[in-house]
C-alpha cells in the first residue's frame, strides 16, 4: 500500500488526508488534487474540501439520536435542541453520533472541528411532499416530525404506528443528501455558465468552482476517501465500528487510512448514503457503492486535468455522463431500501397475524415501517418525477402503517392531529408490501432485493379473493 502523508490542519481544525496529486491515479484516492486556480497566492496544496457536508452528516447522525430520547410527555427543552441541530448554526454543538470507543477511537467530538454554523434545513428538498396529508414542504415535515419526536415515549409513537427517528433519518438522507446532489450540484451546476471552472469558487478559495461543486457532491455521499482500495462490507464495517463478525479492531484498520490510530470523520468514515449502498453490495448482487464512487473520482480527475481552464462542451458531457451513474446508482440504492423494509413489513405482520402483537413485535414492526416510509420519501426526492411509481408507493404504504386493529392514519387535521380511519385489514396490506417489492422489481431493476418475498403474492391473492384491496393498487 502506497504511503499516505496528512497534509495538516484546515482553519477547521479538521485533518485532511492526502496523497501527493500525480499518484492519485494510481491510488484511487479522493484525498488531493492539485490546485489549478490561476494565480493563487494561499498556503493550501490541496483543492479538495467537503468539510461541509461532513458536518451535515453529523448533524443528521445527532438529530436521529435525540429524535429517540422522549419520554411519553411535552418536552420543549428536547424539541429545541433537536430543532438546533436540524435549522440552528449554533456555535458548540457535541456530536452526539457517531461517537468512539477506545477500540474504535473518533478524532472530532463537536460539529465545529468539522465545520461551523451549518445546517440541514437550509439544505432540505422545499417541494410538496405528496407521499404525506397537508402537503407539506420537505423541512415542514421534518419540524413536523421532530414536534411529534419530542414528546413520544423513545421516539415512537405506538398508537398511530410512527418511529420517529427512522422517519426523520431516513428522508433526511433523500431530501438533503440525494437531493442535493443529483438536483443541484451535479445537474445545474454543472452548465456552462454556473460555477465555472476558470474561476475560483469564491474569492480566495484554492478550487476552481466546478472542483468544489463536485467534492461537496462526494462528501454528501458520505464514502470514505480510500473507498476504492475497500471491500464494499469493510465500508460496511467502518460505519458499523465493527459487528460480531468483525472486531472493532479490524473496522479501525478498515477506516485508518493514515495510520494515526484514530477515525477522521472527514475521509475516513463511512456514512448513511455510502454504508447503504455498502449493504446492499457486500451481498455481491449489486455494485452501488464502487459505481458512484468510481464515477466521483473519475470525475475529479477530468477537473484536475482541465488545468483551472474553461471546461469544453465535451469536457462537460463526460461530467454529466459520469453525473448520471452517480444519480442511477443512488436511485437504484434508496430503492433496494424501500424494497427491503416492504419485506421487513410483510414479515412483520405475518408474525403479529400468527402469533399475535406484543411490545417487541409492535415495536420492530413500527421501526421497520418508519424505514420504509422514510427510503420511500426520499425516493421521490430525487431530480427526476417519478410519476406513476410513486404515486403507487404512496398509496400503497400509506401515510401510517395498518395498525393490529386494522386501523390507519389517513390524515392530519389542522391542528396537527392524526386522524384514524379503518383499514382493509391487514392481509390486504400484507399484498400491499409484496406489490411494493414487484413495482419496485418491474419499474426500478432492483437486483439485490433483501427480504424478497414476492413469491407469496400468488398465494395471498387467492386466498384473498375477490376480497383483495384494489383500491391502492
Amino acid at each position: 500500500m502506497k504511503q499516505y502523508k496528512k497534509l495538516g490542519l484546515l482553519s477547521s481544525a479538521v485533518a485532511l488526508l492526502s496523497v501527493a496529486a500525480c499518484t492519485t491515479m494510481d491510488t484511487g484516492m479522493y484525498g488531493s488534487f492539485p490546485i489549478t486556480v490561476k494565480n493563487y497566492s494561499g498556503k493550501s496544496t490541496n483543492s479538495v474540501s467537503y468539510t461541509g457536508q461532513i458536518a451535515r452528516h453529523t448533524l443528521h447522525e445527532s438529530l436521529k439520536k435525540l429524535a429517540g430520547k422522549g419520554n411519553g410527555k411535552s418536552n420543549p427543552v428536547l424539541k429545541a435542541k433537536m430543532m438546533s441541530y436540524y435549522a440552528g448554526k449554533d456555535a458548540g454543538r457535541t456530536i452526539l453520533s457517531p461517537t468512539g470507543s477506545a477500540s474504535f477511537p473518533i478524532m472530532q467530538s463537536g460539529v465545529d472541528q468539522i465545520s461551523k454554523k451549518k445546517n440541514l434545513a437550509g439544505k432540505t428538498y422545499k417541494g410538496t411532499i405528496t407521499g404525506m396529508p397537508n402537503q407539506m414542504t420537505g423541512p415542514d415535515l421534518v419540524k413536523f416530525w421532530i414536534g411529534k419526536a419530542s414528546s413520544a415515549k423513545k421516539g415512537q409513537d405506538q398508537a398511530n404506528g410512527y418511529d420517529y427517528p427512522q422517519l426523520i433519518s431516513k428522508f433526511i438522507m433523500g431530501a438533503v443528501f440525494y437531493n442535493q446532489v443529483v438536483d443541484g450540484y451535479l445537474d445545474e451546476n454543472l452548465s456552462a455558465k454556473k460555477k465555472p471552472n476558470n474561476k475560483p469558487y469564491k474569492k480566495g478559495a484554492a478550487y476552481t468552482g466546478k472542483e468544489h461543486s463536485w467534492d461537496e457532491a462526494f462528501g454528501y455521499f458520505g464514502a470514505p476517501a480510500h473507498v476504492m482500495s475497500l471491500s464494499a462490507k469493510q465500508v460496511y464495517e467502518i460505519a458499523k465500528k465493527g459487528s460480531k463478525s468483525t472486531p472493532k479492531s479490524n473496522a479501525l484498520a478498515y477506516a485508518d487510512i493514515n495510520k494515526d490510530g484514530k477515525v477522521n470523520l472527514y475521509g475516513e468514515m463511512t456514512h448513511s448514503p455510502a454504508y447503504y449502498a455498502a449493504s446492499f453490495d457486500k451481498g455481491g448482487k449489486t455494485s452501488y457503492l464502487k459505481n458512484i464512487s468510481k464515477a466521483f473520482l473519475d470525475g475529479r480527475l477530468l477537473l484536475a486535468s482541465a488545468g483551472g481552464k474553461t471546461l469544453s462542451d465535451g469536457q462537460r458531457e463526460k461530467l454529466r455522463a459520469y453525473a448520471a451513474v452517480i444519480e442511477s446508482n443512488w436511485e437504484k440504492s434508496l430503492a433496494e431500501a424501500v424494497f427491503k423494509y416492504a419485506g421487513s413489513v410483510y414479515k412483520d405482520l405475518k408474525s403479529i397475524k400468527a402469533k399475535g402483537s406484543n411490545a417487541k413485535s409492535l415495536k420492530n414492526y413500527i421501526k421497520h415501517w418508519g424505514e420504509l416510509k422514510g427510503f420511500s420519501l426520499s425516493l421521490q426526492a430525487g431530480r427526476k418525477n417519478l410519476g406513476e411509481t410513486a404515486v403507487k408507493l404512496n398509496r400503497l404504504i400509506g401515510a401510517g402503517p395498518v395498525m393490529p386493529n386494522s386501523s390507519q392514519v389517513t390524515d392530519i387535521d389542522s391542528k396537527g392531529n392524526y386522524v384514524k380511519s379503518q383499514s382493509s385489514g391487514i392481509d390486504n396490506y400484507m399484498l400491499h408490501m409484496l406489490k411494493v417489492q414487484k413495482l419496485l422489481i418491474d419499474k426500478m431493476g432492483v437486483t439485490a432485493q433483501s427480504n424478497n418475498s414476492v413469491a407469496n403474492m400468488g398465494a395471498m391473492l387467492k386466498s384473498l379473493g375477490s376480497g383483495a384491496a384494489a383500491e391502492n393498487d
